[in-house]
């Protein structure tokens, strides 16, 4: 199924990204991009977001487990419903298992995507951060306009 194809393709660049950055960075080096705004800085946060619950990973592989079981489940019967549902999903699920790999391999995830935006230093991320932040504002645009998007489905 193509959705699962997505969700692989996301695991894949996000692992290799974040091994680049392993194998090649110090933890705490920078590189610049575009000056002020972007930066590839090797980082590690052993939280979720923003470091929150840092050092739970009991809570994150449980948590973890069960979304990815409850986004299998709903690929397999709600993502032939339209496109956008099931590429919500499926961003989210190489999102979750990408970051979950890197809580069981290391303890941590691998971050190191840092902007400034308008000035603020926006918490460092990784392409599962980005994917999973992609799927979930593709899924509430889905669940907002849900109804006319499955009507003109039909049409």
């Amino acid at each position: 199924m193509v959705y699962y194809i997505i969700a692989l393709v996301i695991i894949a660049v996000d692992q290799l990204t974040k091994k680049l950055v392993v194998d090649n960075m110090e933890i705490g080096e920078s590189i610049e991009v575009i000056n002020n705004f972007l930066y590839i800085t090797s980082h590690r946060n052993p939280g979720a977001a923003w470091g929150i619950l840092a050092g739970q990973m009991w809570f994150f592989y449980l948590v973890t487990v069960v979304v990815i079981v409850g986004l299998v489940i709903y690929i397999q019967k709600m993502a032939k419903q339209h496109v956008m549902l099931g590429v919500s999903l499926a961003l989210m699920l190489g999102g979750a298992i990408g970051n979950f790999i890197d809580r069981v391999r290391h303890q941590e995830v691998v971050d190191f995507v840092h902007t400034y935006i308008f000035g603020y230093n926006f918490p460092i991320f990784n392409v599962a951060d980005s994917a999973l932040t992609v799927g979930v504002v593709l899924l509430i645009i889905f669940m907002l306009f849900e109804e006319k998007l499955l009507k003109e489905k039909k049409e």
